[in-house]
């Protein structure tokens, strides 16, 4: 819609100015002054702290933690808004409600729980520790964690789709022969990439950043399981504030790039859909 064209809802302008003051003042003039704030180091200076060896294997544990938990969530999502919405069965508002206690919980707390279950000692990590699995203070610990922080974006983007998805479509492909899981691969799984793919991207993006939840259960070692957050915290820390936006930018820039080719491939999904 141009600004000469009449809508039958009126205030475009007011809103749509007061949307572009907001998003300015919440995200874009806070990053550009990171930006501004991590360039004026000179080249030679961004480069030392963006790009040392600490720092590059601490972005690569974050993003690939992130990414393996991302794609867990895409799975154990998809199965738990199926429970939510395809059956009736006792407790089924509990389980609806604790699907959302990441995102109320403080990340410290959740941090600390994940830490006491999953430690060496704790009720979890003992199990699986005899089964040759230490789960805490590792990038094991650190998966954990961000599979915890992550799947409620997965479910409640799949969940109302599955609750829209008209059960005639559904019968119709079982009266014309087709198999309970052919009807999920080829009938119900295809108008649900979008959501599937929107609540990966928001899993991916929450976890890329996480840092409260995950300290406790990392173990923070570094070269192995120091996340990129800490360095950043490390650095402030230490009063180079510079030297942490430089990272934080690195960093941005990543994921940014990410977000876009993953949003271009989920506007391809819902073309193709159409």
């Amino acid at each position: 819609m141009t600004f000469r064209e009449r809508s039958i809802l009126p205030g475009f302008r007011l809103t749509f100015a007061w949307t572009v003051i907001y998003l300015s003042v919440i995200v874009l003039i806070p990053l550009g002054g990171m930006f501004a704030k991590s360039f004026s180091l000179g080249w030679g200076e961004f480069v030392e702290h963006a790009f040392a060896h600490r720092t590059l294997v601490s972005l690569r544990l974050s993003f690939t933690t992130a990414l393996i938990a991302a794609l867990i969530n895409l799975f154990a999502g998809f199965v738990i808004a199926w429970v939510l919405t395809r059956y009736d069965f006792f407790g089924k508002r509990l389980l609806d409600t604790l699907v959302d206690l990441p995102f109320a919980l403080p990340t410290a707390v959740a941090g600390i729980a994940l830490c006491t279950v999953y430690a060496e000692n704790g009720s979890l990590g003992a199990p699986l520790l005899k089964a040759g699995i230490k789960a805490a203070y590792n990038p094991v610990g650190i998966t954990i964690a961000l599979i915890f922080i992550g799947l409620p974006f997965v479910v409640r983007s799949v969940q109302p789709v599955l609750e829209d998805f008209e059960r005639e479509i559904e019968e119709a492909a079982g009266s014309l022969g087709a198999t309970r899981l052919q009807t999920i691969r080829l009938v119900i799984l295809p108008s649900l990439i979008p959501a599937l793919l929107s609540g990966t991207i928001m899993a991916f993006s929450r976890a890329l950043g996480e840092y409260g939840s995950v300290i406790f259960i990392a173990g923070n070692i570094p070269f192995k399981s120091e996340i990129a957050p800490l360095i950043i915290v490390t650095k402030l820390e230490q009063h180079n504030v510079q030297g942490a936006t430089a990272v934080a930018a690195i960093m941005l820039m990543i994921s940014f790039a990410l977000l876009v080719a993953l949003n271009f491939l989920q506007i391809r999904q819902k073309r193709k859909a159409r």
